[in-house]
């Protein structure tokens, strides 16, 4: 049916419903002997025009019933009773007098048959085109507006492979209760039985304002069941159109993290961001490319992607410049490597940057191990070429990327990426730029990480390989990661290591748990192997040590610490020296010095 013929067949049926109603109460009501043919004329052309006029205004007509709710039922409401009130006050003004109750029983007659239309084509549409059954019996976790939203337009898409069948919610008052049909059956707890009683074969959840430890709570139950687990999307990307309900994304490890994201000061990254030079080394690494793209959105006026491999940024360039206007940032590549001095010295001198992120390093702990002389030429000779040149050419904040890998250092990774915080921390002593730190956890995700590798695993059917039960780790997001770096910028006064609140450390063998249920896999089918600790790792890591915690908050989730010794004269000599060391007395010299040991003097006088 066309609107215009939709349209006509309302007002008719409306019009219709208008006399009815005031007739009908005429003849219910006993007034008398007074003559009431003129009030009941005047409230008939009154009503018909009013209502008509209130119905237009409320978009009565617009509405589709068969997807009729409590805003509907409203909006009926006031068209009917700024009808009935206009008609009052017209009565009162022309024949001097109101008839009460007559008004009052046009008043009901009017919402019961108004209301008893739109009711009886619901129920009709739903009789002709009756709800396929062939469907996924779904159970919808959350029974507020996005729930009952998500059970509706499902309920209302034929094309829709899921049919809701059953709530779940915490409110208690809701329990027992019935939304369009669908029960409420109870609690989170209840999840496993309900999916087990009724047959359930896909979990929506749907509570798009659930932090991560609600989420990571109820897909704990979920994973109890055979039930394939989604949810929801942001509320405002279904509500701008971005997304509909039926696009249900799986529950990522992100999600399972159990605390919530950093929130960014934009006022004061803005400050310090907005309108300036920008240079990220590593800019193609998984971390430096996402810097790049948090910072594009502060629209810097250059922003310079350095980096050693040529594929890598090229990827990020090309990344960066669809999604950037051309006109807005000056996006520019620098394939060039940290560990030659010169070119960083021409770099700084040439874009002479206000700002350098510096991401370049290498981070891979039983590489490292075997390679120990690379640590050193990339992850402290490279940092100390960079912050020099970055020293020398005036750039206002430097921000170097470290790891909770550096405190109480077991590996070779650890140790040279303490040692270069060794140095951020002296430059800030010997010019006007503010150096920093930025210490944080491993990220999901990223390039070595154990998730690529446990995806793979899972793929091929496992089993998914962990080193030790009881290892354990802090986790955080790439964009998390990267925001940190770009936050810690703004709070940067020099000379600080900041450090992210990152809630519980996760257990590897858990996470590896979590990702084989998220696959859709059992972990019994999968399996778990464990493998013993690598060389250089640790049963658990530490964000800071006890000599540099200090205990206040600088930012909402980020801390801040200092350290207590600097062997900047060690770390120089110890450059000199390596060429002519072993391995293994490469090794040694870099763990003494990152854990304050005056034994590694011993091992860098050794004659070249």
């Amino acid at each position: 049916m066309t609107y215009r013929k939709r349209f006509s067949l309302l007002i008719l049926i409306d019009s219709v419903i208008v006399l009815s109603a005031v007739f009908i109460s005429r003849f219910l009501i006993d007034v008398g002997s007074n003559d009431v043919t003129a009030p009941l004329l005047v409230s008939s052309l009154t009503l018909m025009v009013s209502h008509h006029f209130f119905a237009y205004r409320y978009k009565l007509y617009k509405k589709a019933w068969e997807y009729a709710s409590f805003g509907e039922m409203l909006i009926i409401v006031k068209s009917v009773s700024f009808s009935i009130a206009t008609a009052a006050l017209i009565q009162l003004l022309i024949v001097q007098d109101v008839y009460i109750r007559i008004l009052a029983i046009t008043w009901m007659l009017h919402m019961l048959f108004i209301g008893g239309s739109r009711l009886a084509w619901r129920i009709y549409r739903d009789a002709r085109y009756p709800k396929v059954q062939n469907k996924n019996r779904t159970l919808i976790v959350g029974a507020g507006s996005a729930g009952t939203m998500v059970a509706r337009q499902l309920l209302n898409n034929k094309d829709s492979e899921l049919l809701p069948v059953a709530f779940i919610d915490d409110d208690a008052n809701k329990h027992r209760l019935d939304i369009m049909g669908i029960p409420v059956i109870g609690g989170v707890s209840h999840i496993e039985a309900t999916v087990q009683r009724m047959a359930i074969e896909n979990i929506i959840i749907a509570i798009p304002s659930l932090g991560r430890k609600g989420i990571n709570t109820i897909f704990q139950e979920c994973v109890k069941t055979t039930a394939k687990t989604k949810i929801l999307p942001m509320l405002e990307d279904l509500v701008t159109g971005k997304v509909s309900v039926s696009q249900f994304r799986d529950v990522q490890v992100e999600d399972l993290l159990g605390r919530e994201p950093i929130e960014l000061d934009i006022e004061g990254i803005s400050e310090y961001v907005t309108d300036r030079v920008v240079l990220v080394t590593g800019a193609g690494g998984s971390i430096g490319s996402e810097i790049c793209r948090q910072v594009a959105k502060f629209h810097p006026r250059t922003l310079v992607l350095l980096g050693h491999g040529e594929n890598s940024i090229y990827a990020i360039e090309m990344a960066l410049r669809e999604t950037v206007p051309a006109s807005s940032i000056q996006i520019v590549t620098e394939i060039a490597d940290i560990q030659d001095a010169k070119k960083m010295m021409k770099v700084m001198q040439h874009y002479r940057p206000d700002v350098v992120y510096h991401a370049a390093a290498h981070k891979h702990v039983p590489l490292m191990e075997r390679n120990p002389e690379e640590a050193i030429k990339n992850n402290i000779l490279g940092t100390m070429n960079v912050a020099k040149a970055a020293g020398r050419y005036g750039v206002d904040t430097f921000v170097m990327i470290s790891t909770d890998k550096a405190v109480n250092p077991t590996s070779v990774m650890g140790a040279s990426k303490r040692l270069a915080e060794m140095i951020v921390q002296h430059m800030d002593t010997v010019g006007n730029t503010k150096f920093v730190a930025v210490r944080f956890g491993n990220v999901l995700g990223s390039r070595g990480s154990v998730i690529p590798l446990f995806k793979k695993q899972i793929e091929r059917g496992g089993p998914v390989t962990v080193t030790h039960p009881d290892m354990v780790r802090y986790f955080m997001t790439i964009p998390e990661a990267s925001r940190l770096v770009i936050q810690a910028g703004a709070l940067a006064k020099g000379g600080e290591i900041f450090v992210l609140d990152m809630g519980e450390p996760v257990k590897i063998v858990d996470l590896a748990m979590n990702m084989i249920k998220l696959s859709g896999n059992s972990v019994e089918e999968t399996g778990i192997e464990f493998t013993g600790i690598r060389p250089g790792e640790k049963l658990f890591e530490e964000l800071l040590k006890k000599d540099e915690v200090l205990e206040q908050q600088v930012y909402p989730k980020i801390y801040v610490g200092k350290t207590s010794s600097l062997y900047i004269e060690e770390i120089e000599d110890l450059i000199a020296a390596y060429p002519s060391m072993e391995a293994s007395e490469i090794r040694k010299a870099l763990l003494d010095l990152a854990n304050n040991k005056l034994a590694a003097k011993e091992l860098l006088s050794i004659p070249s």
